[in-house]
């Protein structure tokens, strides 16, 4: 039996699918539960025409005012032509606003609005949601070491 392929499976119609050597690889793990999340909060969101990027743009203003387009760019890993859409449809609803920066007059500092604010309380709880059932799957004491995981995994891309 190849490595990896009979301890991984996943269900298929009425047979269990074996991940093979995919089962072997975090980014094949992660992705396909991400995967599943995203799609599962993009049909929740359907009525409110959330983009993908949208919601974490957001989110990260909230938590850091005043950061840059760049930055946050760079943290939701999308392209700066893509944050800039994202930027102009957030700035569009009234939800975020984006200033030139009182430290560097090159650059705009991004802030949330009220309304971006009330948006956020009602994407979070949406999202509390569609993930309940999958973080129910892990303990009390198991929560603080998957996030820290997480954390150390995504700090390799960062140092």
């Amino acid at each position: 039996m190849a490595k990896g392929a009979a301890k991984s499976v996943e269900a298929v119609g009425e047979r269990r699918m074996q991940l093979g050597r995919l089962g072997d690889y975090v980014g094949f793990r992660m992705r396909r539960v991400q995967n599943q999340l995203s799609a599962d909060f993009a049909a929740a969101t359907a009525h409110l025409g959330i983009r993908s990027g949208l919601f974490s743009s957001l989110a990260l203003i909230e938590a850091n005012p005043g950061l840059s387009q760049q930055e946050l760019s760079g943290t939701v890993g999308l392209d700066k032509s893509i944050t800039v859409q994202i930027v102009d449809e957030l700035e569009k609803r009234g939800w975020a606003q984006r200033e030139r920066s009182k430290v560097d007059r090159r650059r705009h500092a991004l802030t949330i609005l009220p309304a971006g604010s009330k948006m956020l309380d009602e994407l979070f709880a949406i999202m509390k949601g569609i993930e309940a059932e999958v973080l129910a799957t892990l303990s009390a004491e198991d929560r603080p070491i998957f996030d820290a995981a997480l954390d150390r995994m995504y700090d390799v891309f960062h140092r």
